[in-house]
């Protein structure tokens, strides 16, 4: 972007834990899934503090208005480490600024010169318009693949050999 984009980027640190929980319930309710969103502001405190996760918060005038949150994966393919883009988030009324792309391109940004091989994400399949924003970047739906979970009590279980 040329001149004053109206945001600023800057890294998320364990200071900015109160703010990252804020914003994901703001997610989870724009996702429907506020119900899920059980995460503390001492988990981000933890997270970000350890560098299990890493992180950037966009700023307009002083206001944390979006975040992005991503973590290192490996990929028995390539032989290389990538990263995986936990969550995105971007304020509705901040939305269409560039923020989004701002985000996405210093992921990709910190992969290149790092000798990462990707970055990777998931998205609700009724969100078009993030879709959308992610053809334009040049992502590829990984239609072959469906992702899967074991948590809970199905977590718990199986590792007690249930």
């Amino acid at each position: 972007m040329s001149g004053d984009p109206g945001f600023t980027l800057r890294e998320a640190r364990p200071r900015d834990a109160e703010t990252v929980a804020r914003l994901v319930v703001a997610l989870a309710e724009y996702e429907k899934l506020g119900h899920e969103a059980k995460a503390s502001a001492q988990d981000f405190y933890a997270a970000l503090a350890t560098r299990r996760v890493r992180g950037l918060i966009a700023e307009v005038d002083g206001e944390a208005v979006g975040f992005c949150l991503w973590y290192e994966t490996f990929s028995t393919f390539t032989g290389k480490a990538g990263f995986w883009i936990e969550d995105v988030f971007v304020g509705p009324e901040h939305r269409r600024l560039g923020i989004g792309t701002a985000f996405f391109r210093a992921v990709a940004q910190q992969a290149v010169e790092g000798g990462y091989a990707r970055v990777e994400w998931a998205v609700l399949d009724w969100n078009e318009p993030a879709i959308a924003f992610y053809r334009r970047i040049g992502a590829v739906a990984q239609d072959e693949w469906t992702d899967q979970r074991l948590s809970g009590e199905a977590l718990t279980a199986f590792a007690a050999g249930a």
